[in-house]
């Protein structure tokens, strides 16, 4: 056998030698390729700058936007060359060892034709980017002006100021009560300062026509009146003027006013107002340095003057109303019967002639026009002057989104809504049309948008903050601007969702392509087998992120592998997955997302553990059990969720996988079984330094090795990042080993027990050194004044829920919690319940409260709830226990609760259930 291997080595040398030499001069050709790739990156630089400047157009001409879109696409195609030359030189790594070198050595051969491949593709879009430079300098694009129209357009707003009052519909409500706030200083002895009524929503939710509204129903009371609106750019001076020339002054006061700069006629202003009490409708503004500069016109000079300010942007109107004595007006759509009254009234002269046989198709467009009075308004018009046919109004109904376009009579509505559109900068433009991917009126998660966005490459980290931040700042932006519509606000006012109402294909439309012939994002709502064949001859290699939310068509869809460029494949709820054809999974290099939610899958598929690039892996609701060795080696995974939620029961069932405590990046860990993992993985947990949320299940069958386990490694997350901690047992599985946490968590800001075991008493570990501690959910066997002294002094704590397994024996005492905004108190015993009374001062911001009430027991205090001492109070929900008590007795206390209630300033809705 010896000679034989000697003989086989001695043959290798000649070919090692060729080997070298070839490599030698690929690594000449690398080098070069290299330096075109960084001459590359600096031209996609370029492209993005130009893209986002003249995105910002205002009314780009044809030749603009046809050139924008050729830089757009050639940005594209420089990525995903760049991206396929990182990718060959990550297959070309050398990992160690004479198998690894030999391994290497042959795949660097074979990519030789790969990189020849890239070289020539770096050579033509160097030839793009010349051709685009050219095209730029031929049409002198650099000279073109932001707006591209001479004519002044006619204000949209307009119509609004001096809509009729016979033709409103749902305002009349607001209107009278903000009226009587607006006047009810006018007989009082004290001399109040100027407050501002601050009037806020979306675009075509009737914000003008409030204000014009209460403006003619109150203009009686002032001196002086005026309107004005602001533009997105304002014009501070001209808006001033305006004003002047709107309130009675002396002969000669304007002489000369068009030579008045903006300096005097702001002093001139003021000169005319100080000793009057006026009335000012500002109209539409759009920015806070823009109210800044337009208040110090309008003097205080405490004579109960009020203005109007009608914005769409939330920090706008706060700006605007800084005192307690203004007043934040928040624009809700038309109700579903308000709709259908200006609907039908607009069409047929009054809401009760409409046909039997158009209700339907009414209902379905109403839906569409999502309670905006503009957009009903626009929409009744056009169908009021086509034949009353029902074909007609389907068709209407179809063609909602293109009509906006194409239809002058729509040009009102079209107008309004792209203010807001236009007024966004370049980053949230691209941010809002991404809502366009998910089906009309879906409610799309927080957390799954913004890691979709930084899987896109849409965000970067900015000023120290962390992509995610970027990202979640730019969700909330858009709602800030009324640009989304925020679903599930929480009481530290974060939004867990946004509800899409952008459509932009619908139905039986399908836009393949933009004019390069690439498809680059796809979502699929509804696909038949026709157009899937369609689909299947598309070129699909630059599709950047695949969404589909029909389970039907999946089997329709082509294979993953055609899929080469993804970064973000969404299939959550998509059932039957078993008919897709997912082999070649472990080709997609780029993917940063994959969400198989809800899609029942039992195994990851193959090649899954190959994606080295990506960030969120999501795996809840489906029937997964065990993850991959493998799984360990995706060290760019920074969100990793397994949690199961079937038929209403969490069930964690995965191990945790050995070797996680590599996987230095991960922030979120969900769905993993302390108890079936093995102890070495459990305390790995310890080095994951950057997780912030971490939910586990705890089962009562491990040792207590495993809890010890489990506390080294919280003790260890809780000095570093950890913000939310959720523990999850069908088991009562006792909790005291949480006393010994140390350091404490100082950055927790939710604890969540989700199990069936009660804590003897509060844990020792909660304490108001916990200052960013929000939410609270705990269960303990009793609770005492005592616990309730401790947890009342929780500085930051938003919401309490408070379980208990056996009723208190004696009155609580409520004192404390001063920013608190929820407090449940449950008692599973459902014997004697509780009574619970709040101490003056307690709980000053409470909104939500649910409690049980000891009849038998408040009986000896004369019942009285006190829910006088919670000024906030919104809702309530009391649970009378009656054990032991009078049928009367009973009575008695709910009419005591029912009447502290509607004497109370808030009026909060009470809930009443006997058990």
């Amino acid at each position: 056998m010896a000679p034989v291997v000697s003989a086989a080595l001695g043959a290798l040398g000649p070919l090692l030698a060729k080997l070298t030499t070839l490599l030698a001069d690929e690594c000449g050709r690398l080098k070069g390729v290299r330096r075109e790739i960084r001459s590359l990156r600096s031209e996609l630089t370029s492209m993005h700058a130009a893209l986002q400047s003249y995105s910002m157009l205002e009314d780009p001409s044809l030749q603009v936007k046809a050139w924008i879109s050729l830089v757009r696409e050639l940005a594209y195609d420089t990525e995903d060359c760049i991206d396929k030359f990182i990718q060959q030189l990550g297959d070309g790594r050398q990992q160690g060892g004479i198998k690894e070198v030999f391994r290497n050595t042959v795949r660097r051969l074979k990519t030789l034709r790969s990189r020849r491949r890239i070289a020539s593709q770096i050579g033509d879009l160097k030839a793009r980017v010349i051709e685009v430079q050219e095209q730029k300098n031929r049409y002198k694009l650099d000279d073109i002006p932001r707006s591209t129209s001479d004519h002044v357009a006619v204000d949209p707003r307009l119509s609004a100021l001096f809509a009729e009052e016979a033709h409103l519909v749902g305002i009349e409500g607001p209107r009278d009560d903000l009226a009587k706030w607006m006047v009810e200083e006018e007989n009082s002895p004290v001399e109040h300062h100027r407050s501002v009524l601050s009037i806020v929503g979306s675009g075509g939710l009737g914000k003008t026509t409030l204000a014009n509204q209460i403006y003619r129903k109150i203009q009686g009371h002032f001196q002086c009146q005026a309107i004005v609106s602001v533009s997105q750019k304002p014009d501070t001076k001209k808006i001033v003027k305006d004003v002047i020339s709107q309130v009675p002054c002396q002969d000669g006061f304007t002489k000369d006013i068009d030579t008045w700069d903006e300096k005097k006629s702001i002093a001139k202003l003021r000169e005319l107002l100080q000793d009057k009490r006026y009335l000012i409708i500002i109209d539409d503004i759009w920015s806070i340095p823009a109210w800044d500069a337009i208040k110090c016109a309008f003097p205080e000079n405490n004579c109960s003057s009020k203005i109007i300010a009608t914005t769409r942007i939330f920090a706008v109107a706060r700006s605007c109303c800084p005192g307690d004595d203004d007043r934040i007006y928040e624009m809700e759509p038309l109700s579903a019967p308000h709709s259908e009254r200006l609907f039908f009234r607009r069409i047929f002269g009054s809401e009760n002639c409409c046909p039997d046989m158009f209700k339907e198709v009414s209902n379905e467009i109403l839906k569409k026009c999502g309670g905006l009075p503009l957009a009903i308004i626009s929409i009744s018009s056009l169908l009021a002057n086509r034949p009353v046919v029902k074909e007609e109004w389907e068709r209407v109904k179809r063609s909602i989104g293109s009509a906006l376009d194409k239809d002058k009579s729509l040009e009102g509505v079209n107008s309004i809504l792209s203010l807001s559109y236009n007024d966004l900068p370049p980053n949230l433009k691209t941010c809002l049309l991404y809502l366009s991917h998910f089906p009309e009126d879906y409610v799309i998660e927080r957390e799954r948008l913004v890691r979709r966005w930084i899987a896109e490459g849409f965000i970067s980290e900015e000023r120290g903050q962390t992509q995610q931040e970027v990202a979640e700042n730019c969700f909330y932006e858009l709602i800030n601007k009324s640009m989304v519509q925020a679903v599930d606000i929480g009481y530290d006012g974060k939004a867990s969702a946004c509800r899409n109402f952008i459509t932009v294909i619908n139905g039986a439309q399908a836009i393949w392509e933009n004019s390069h012939g690439y498809i680059r994002r796809l979502s699929i709502q509804h696909i038949d087998q026709e157009l899937a064949s369609v689909l299947a001859n598309k070129d699909l290699r630059h599709v950047r992120s695949l969404t589909v939310t029909d389970s039907d068509c999946i089997k329709h869809l082509p294979s993953i592998a055609q899929f080469e460029t993804l970064r973000v494949l969404d299939l959550e709820g998509c059932e039957g997955l078993e008919e897709y054809d997912m082999n070649g999974m472990d080709k997609l290099f780029h993917l940063k997302y994959l969400s198989f939610r809800s899609t029942g899958i039992p195994e990851l598929p193959p090649g899954s553990v190959m994606l080295h690039n990506l960030e969120t892996l999501d795996l809840r609701n489906t029937d997964i059990q065990e993850l991959p060795a493998g799984i360990t080696e995706l060290v760019k995974l920074k969100h990793l969720l397994i949690v199961r939620d079937t038929y209403g029961e969490l069930e964690g069932n995965t191990k945790i996988p050995n070797g996680i405590g590599n996987m230095r990046n991960l922030r979120a860990v969900s769905g993993f079984n302390i108890t079936m993992s093995s102890k070495a993985a459990v305390e790995e947990l310890g080095n994951l330094t950057s997780l912030d949320h971490l939910h586990v299940e705890l089962d009562s069958g491990g040792s207590e090795e495993y809890k010890e386990m489990l506390l080294s490694s919280l003790c260890k997350l809780g000095a570093s990042k950890l913000q939310s901690l959720e523990l999850y047992s069908k088991e009562p599985t006792p909790l005291e080993f949480l006393d010994s946490w140390s350091p404490l968590p100082s950055s927790l800001q939710l604890f969540n027990m989700d199990t069936y075991y009660y804590l003897p008493r509060t844990p020792k570990w909660i304490t108001p050194a916990l200052t960013s501690l929000a939410y609270l959910d705990i269960n303990l066997i009793e609770v005492t004044d005592d616990d309730l002294r401790r947890l009342g002094k929780l500085h930051a704590l938003l919401s309490l829920e408070l379980w208990l397994k056996s009723d208190p024996r004696e009155r609580l005492k409520v004192q404390g919690f001063p920013s608190l905004k929820e407090f449940i108190l449950v008692c599973r015993d459902n014997h004697g319940g509780a009574y619970v009374t709040f101490v003056e001062g307690a709980m000053p911001k409470l909104e939500n409260l649910e409690l049980p009430f000891h009849v038998s027991m408040a009986r000896a205090y004369g019942f009285c709830f006190s829910i006088g001492h919670l000024p906030c109070l919104k809702e309530a929900e009391v649970h009378l226990y009656n054990k032991g008590a009078k049928y009367s007795e009973t009575k008695a206390a709910a009419a005591v609760i029912r009447t502290e209630a509607g004497i109370h300033p808030n009026h909060p809705s009470v809930t009443i259930v006997e058990e």
